[in-house]
């Protein structure tokens, strides 16, 4: 999405932009990782700390319902998903993968907020070290463009 250049997003501005982060404690390591990167790129696109609603909770399954909470709160413009799912030797990896990602959704439509889901799903531990610093600056770029393209939309 943002090509071969995995620096600065250019054009992107989060000026004036509420977002709320929702993060899953589960593998802390790495989530805590993706929230650092997340926030510190939410800053660097003009996103005040002030601004930026940071929640923890158990795991993958429980980022959904904080998300639901943050979008009846509402005054948000947009919400972050920060998680990390690593394959096991039972389909519980596909269970969470999939339920938190279909919950994702049916709350970004069912409350007309966009949602960057940075819930990694990786088959090892190396693959999630080799992501959480990159795809936690992805979910902050996400949101930020989805916002700015929502208030083009009008």
């Amino acid at each position: 999405m943002f090509g071969a250049d995995k620096g600065k997003a250019t054009g992107l501005d989060g000026k004036g932009l509420y977002i709320g982060i929702v993060q899953a404690r589960f593998n802390e390591s790495i989530t805590d990782a993706l929230a650092q990167a997340c926030r510190g790129e939410l800053r660097e696109l003009g996103v005040a700390d002030e601004h930026i609603d940071h929640v923890v909770v158990p795991g993958a399954l429980e980022v959904p319902i904080a998300l639901q909470g943050m979008a009846e709160k509402g005054g948000y413009d947009a919400l972050i998903a920060l998680g990390c799912i690593i394959r096991g030797e039972t389909y519980h990896f596909e269970l969470v993968a999939n339920e938190s990602a279909a919950g994702l959704n049916r709350v970004s439509l069912d409350y007309q907020i966009p949602i960057a889901n940075v819930i990694l799903t990786t088959e090892n531990v190396e693959q999630a070290l080799a992501r959480q610093s990159d795809k936690g600056r992805d979910g902050a770029r996400v949101a930020v463009e989805m916002c700015n393209l929502l208030d083009r939309l009008g």
